[in-house]
């Protein structure tokens, strides 16, 4: 491949080399899909043409990684297909648009997959839907695990992100999820995702279930749980919206630290199976070591609302 941009003022400066790798994952954004080169890119050679050896444009290059700002054969460039759908987006609309499904996901790990009950780690676990967009209103639901968006195959969630930003708004398309063990259809009419942004962060559970009156503490798993009342959401200046179970405490060295699992989370399900005591959460990491499994898929509430999965091993 041939890189041609104004390095150092130079103009028209011509560079070589191969294509090392596609589909980059650079952690520049959620929809990074970069194209790597050794082909010499330099400060001010960004936004130049990279072109494959029949003269076709194959990408625009973008980005580097260096030490010191210079080329050190680590080059990154845009795909020419992700920018002719901008291109064409900005000449109709004088602005990009992207799909919006309206969820928060995370990596499928070894260990979700294994709580899961899942023969490999793959998809997207959804860890919030947010309050009307399009996945709520499809009936996509925290703990589905996204295997197929509009007949592709989802094998990592950062793979997600990209297929819903360039699927047209408005369109109409199957999301294949994996809910309790089974693999359900479901019909999603994408929004637009710029529409939507200042309601992306409103993501949470809309669980009305108040707690019992007299809080009763159990320890499990390295948790001090306590049922969720007044005094705790004081304590710990949890949202009202919040319902499960309080973790008032966790044990030094114990999986749940290991997982970041901070006094002032909230247990809303273990193993997808809601909970409102410590005595619900206590039978179900029973009824799992029972079923020889060895994490529980935990989902939790930080005192805002916002949601995350996390599995935490169960000790013998």
């Amino acid at each position: 491949v041939m890189a041609i941009g104004n390095p150092f003022g130079l103009g028209g400066t011509v560079t070589v080399g191969i294509v090392s790798a596609r589909n980059r994952d650079i952690n520049s954004g959620p929809y990074d899909n970069f194209i790597q080169t050794d082909a010499s890119i330099n400060r001010g050679n960004s936004g130049g043409p990279l072109f494959n050896m029949d003269g076709e444009v194959i990408g625009i290059n973008t980005a580097i990684i260096s030490p010191s700002g210079g080329s050190i054969g680590i080059g990154f460039a845009i795909p020419a297909k992700t920018a002719k759908r901008v291109i064409a987006q900005l000449r109709e609309f004088g602005e990009t648009r992207r799909g919006w499904l309206g969820v928060r996901i995370q990596e499928v790990t070894d260990e979700i997959a294994e709580s899961l009950n899942m023969d490999e780690a793959m998809g997207a676990l959804v860890a919030g839907v947010t309050e009307g967009g399009p996945a709520e209103k499809a009936k996509i639901e925290p703990g589905d695990v996204i295997l197929e968006f509009d007949g592709n195959p989802v094998d990592h969630m950062r793979e997600l992100p990209r297929m819903v930003a360039d699927t047209p708004i408005g369109k109409t398309v199957d999301v294949v999820v994996l809910r309790r063990g089974e693999k359900v259809t479901l019909q999603v009419d994408l929004g637009r995702l710029e529409e939507a942004s200042a309601e992306e962060d409103k993501t949470g559970d809309q669980d009305k279930d108040q707690p019992a009156d007299s809080p009763a503490e159990k320890e499990v798993l390295g948790m001090i749980l306590s049922e969720l009342d007044d005094a705790g959401r004081e304590e710990f200046k949890i949202d009202k919206e919040v319902a499960g179970v309080l973790v008032k405490e966790v044990a030094p060295g114990s999986s749940a630290e290991e997982k970041r699992v901070q006094a002032g989370d909230v247990i809303k399900e273990v193993a997808q199976e809601p909970v409102s005591t410590p005595a619900d959460v206590i039978d179900q990491v029973k009824k799992l070591k029972e079923d020889g499994r060895r994490s529980a898929l935990l989902l939790l509430s930080n005192p805002n609302g916002e949601l995350r999965f996390v599995p935490v091993r169960i000790e013998d």
